[in-house]
C-alpha cells in the first residue's frame, strides 16, 4: 500500500428529502441573523420559498449567478452583500451559484449554507474557479469551503433528463480524477469506486424515469461522494482540459466534462493502469475510457465539442492553454498529443482512436 494522508473537510452536511426545511435552524445553528440568497434567473421560484421560511433571517437575494463565475459578476454580488449587510450566504441551485457563494467567501469570509439542485459536487470543495479576461483559473483557500451543505432530494426531482446525464457525468469526473491523483489515498479511492458505481446505476433510470425518487436520492448521494473525492485530493489533465475549454469559449460546464472525460481516461490510460481496472470495474465494463464513452451515448449525452459550441478555429489556442501552467497529470503533458485529443473531442470520435 502507498504512504497516504488522509484530512477530512471541517463541514455540516444534511442528506435527504424535505430536508430544505431544516435550513432556519442551520441558520440559527451558525448564529447569523442577515442571508443573502444566490441563485439564477431561472431560481427565483425557489428563491421565494427560501424567503418565506427563513423570514426575518432575509436580508436580500442576488440571482445573478452565471457559468464559470466571471469576476465581473461577483463584483456586482458584492456590492449586494454591502448593501444588505449580509452576514451569511445562501447559496441555492448548481456550480453556478455555488460558483458565486465560494467567490464571494473567498474575499468576505462569510459563512456558507449550499442548497444543491444538480450534481455538480462544488460545494464540497475548497476550490473556486474565476474567469477573466476569457481566462478561467482556480484558487484554494479553507475560507472557500462552505460551512454547511443541505442535500434534499426534492430539490433535483425537476432537474431534465439530459441535465441529470451531463451533471452526473460531471460528477464521475470528480471520481475518476480521484483514482489516478498524486495525493490520492485508500479512504477517497473506496468513496470514488463508490461513487461511479452508484452514479452509472442510476443515471439511466433517471433518464427513462426523470421521477424515479430511489434513483434521484442514489444519484445524489454519488454526486456528493464524488464532490468529497474532489475537495480532498488534486485535479489532473481532464480538469484542467475543462477549465480551460469552458472559460476560454463559454462552454456548459457538464456537458465539456461529458465530451472530455473519455478521451482525458484514454490519455492517461498507460500511465495509470491501477485506475483504469478500479474504474472498470465500477461501470461494469473491461474498458475504461469506452465504459465512459458507450454510458454518455446511452444518455444521449453531447459526443462532440463542436455541438456545445466550441469553433473549430480554437483547437490550437486550447492545447497552448492546457499546456501553460498544468496540473500534475500521471502521463506528461505534451502539446501536440493534447491538440489531437482536444480535436478529437471537437470531431466526436471515440476514445478508443486516441493517441495513447
Amino acid at each position: 500500500m502507498q504512504d497516504f494522508v488522509y484530512q477530512s473537510a471541517p463541514m455540516r452536511v444534511v442528506f435527504g428529502t424535505g430536508t430544505l426545511h431544516q435550513l432556519p435552524d442551520e441558520l440559527s445553528r451558525l448564529g447569523v441573523t442577515r442571508a443573502l440568497v444566490l441563485a439564477t434567473p431561472r431560481q427565483k421560484d425557489l428563491v421565494a420559498g427560501i424567503r418565506e421560511m427563513i423570514g426575518e433571517h432575509f436580508a436580500g437575494v442576488f440571482t445573478g449567478a452565471v457559468m464559470h463565475t466571471p469576476v465581473e459578476v461577483t463584483e456586482r454580488a458584492m456590492e449586494t452583500v454591502r448593501e444588505v449587510r449580509a452576514d451569511c450566504l445562501v447559496a441555492i441551485g448548481g456550480g453556478s451559484t455555488t460558483g458565486l457563494g465560494k467567490a464571494i467567501a473567498l474575499r468576505t469570509d462569510l459563512p456558507q449554507i449550499v442548497l444543491p439542485t444538480s450534481y455538480a459536487g462544488s460545494e464540497m470543495t475548497p476550490v473556486v474557479g474565476q474567469t477573466s479576461g476569457g481566462i478561467k483559473t482556480t484558487q484554494s483557500s479553507p475560507k472557500i469551503l462552505p460551512e454547511v451543505v443541505i442535500y434534499d432530494v426534492d430539490l433535483t426531482m425537476t432537474m431534465p433528463p439530459k441535465l441529470s446525464a451531463t451533471s452526473g457525468i460531471n460528477a464521475i469526473a470528480h471520481a475518476v480524477e480521484a483514482l489516478y491523483a498524486r495525493d490520492r489515498n485508500p479512504v477517497i479511492s473506496l468513496m470514488a469506486q463508490e461513487a461511479i458505481r452508484t452514479l452509472t446505476h442510476a443515471l439511466p433510470k433517471i433518464c427513462a424515469q426523470p421521477n424515479d425518487k430511489t434513483a434521484r436520492t442514489d444519484a445524489l448521494y454519488g454526486a456528493w461522494l464524488s464532490g468529497i473525492c474532489l475537495g480532498a485530493v488534486g485535479m489532473a489533465l481532464h480538469h484542467k482540459l475543462c477549465h480551460t475549454l469552458g472559460g476560454s469559449f463559454n462552454l456548459p460546464h457538464a456537458e465539456t466534462h461529458t465530451v472530455i472525460l473519455p478521451h482525458a481516461l484514454a490519455y492517461n490510460a498507460p500511465a495509470a493502469p491501477d485506475a483504469m481496472t478500479r474504474i472498470a470495474a465500477a461501470l461494469g465494463v473491461s474498458d475504461a475510457a469506452l465504459g465512459l464513452h458507450d454510458l454518455a451515448r446511452k444518455l444521449a449525452a453531447p459526443a462532440s465539442l463542436r455541438e456545445i459550441g466550441m469553433p473549430e478555429s480554437g483547437i490550437d489556442q486550447a492545447a497552448d492553454l492546457a499546456v501553460k501552467n498544468p496540473y500534475w497529470n500521471p502521463r506528461p503533458i505534451e502539446r501536440e498529443a493534447i491538440r489531437e485529443l482536444i480535436a478529437r473531442a471537437w470531431r466526436g470520435d471515440a476514445p478508443e482512436n486516441a493517441i495513447g
